[in-house]
């Protein structure tokens, strides 16, 4: 065990065959994904008998708008916003984030963690980086499956860029930190580690449902500004083969406000359970 930083180190430790087991499910499903599209070409799959797919299938291409699912970067992109992978990183944001404090104090042991002695500031600093690499890491998988798969078959790659692939990896960490700020927020306010679990899935779930709703009811369109996946758009970036910065800063701000308030409220809570 590392002794420079042991609790980021021992949060990773704990979770580790959890970790080891996000990882290897994501590159295959990527790889699958991939396989797929390499196979069959997606205007076969989504566009039978010459019809473009409802508009609605945009929420599940990561795309604002201009990247239909029939298409090579919309379907790369339906395997970065597909339900299994907002599970896959739900549960390590999910896991983690509960760590980080409310677990602790539901099982008591946040006395003896923090005798030794251990600051609050460092006892989240350290578990926010822990959070960090899991995310970091899943994500990296992700893209570097999506990568090597792009790489691997000429008439992706002529549709799809490695930059796109890169880049959309880098909005894959955006939404991850977007979830993560306020899932840690809630951690280091409550007592138990089922509120954090439930708050991240709730995040997800409910922000991919409005986001449907919203692309498929014009009358509900305004709210899709309210769900993170308005802004994790990885079909567009595949598409274009950028970051697109605006969307990312949105996701990044969000995460760093959920993050700073979770300072705040661990600064000034109890922490007896």
């Amino acid at each position: 065990m590392n002794t420079r930083w042991p609790l980021l180190w021992l949060a990773l430790h704990r979770r580790r065959r959890m970790l080891i087991a996000l990882v290897v499910g994501m590159v295959v499903f990527e790889t699958l994904i991939v396989v797929v599209a390499d196979t069959i070409a997606p205007g076969q799959l989504f566009a039978a008998g010459g019809r473009q797919p409802p508009s609605a299938f945009r929420a599940f291409s990561g795309s604002g708008g201009d990247v239909s699912i029939a298409s090579y970067p919309g379907l790369l992109g339906a395997g970065l916003i597909h339900p299994f992978w907002i599970a896959m990183q739900l549960t390590a944001i999910g896991s983690l984030a509960a760590a980080a404090v409310a677990a602790d104090v539901e099982s008591g042991t946040v006395e003896l963690v923090m005798v030794r002695p251990v600051t609050r500031d460092r006892l989240l600093t350290e578990r926010a980086a822990a959070l960090g690499v899991a995310v970091v890491t899943l994500n990296a998988a992700a893209t570097a499956a999506v990568a090597v798969g792009v790489a691997l078959s000429p008439g992706i790659h002529r549709a799809v860029p490695l930059s796109g692939v890169l880049a959309a990896g880098v909005m894959g960490c955006g939404f991850a930190f977007c979830v993560a700020g306020p899932a840690l927020a809630v951690s280091a306010a409550s007592s138990r580690r089922a509120q954090v679990v439930g708050v991240t899935i709730a995040i997800g779930a409910v922000g991919f449902a409005v986001n449907f709703i919203a692309l498929a009811w014009s009358k509900a369109a305004p709210l899709r500004y309210v769900s993170p996946f308005h802004y994790y758009t990885p079909g567009d970036a595949l598409a274009r083969g950028q970051v697109l910065w605006p969307q990312l800063g949105v996701l990044v701000g969000v995460g760093a406000l959920g993050l700073a308030c979770a300072y705040a409220l661990l600064r000034r809570r109890d922490l007896a359970p």
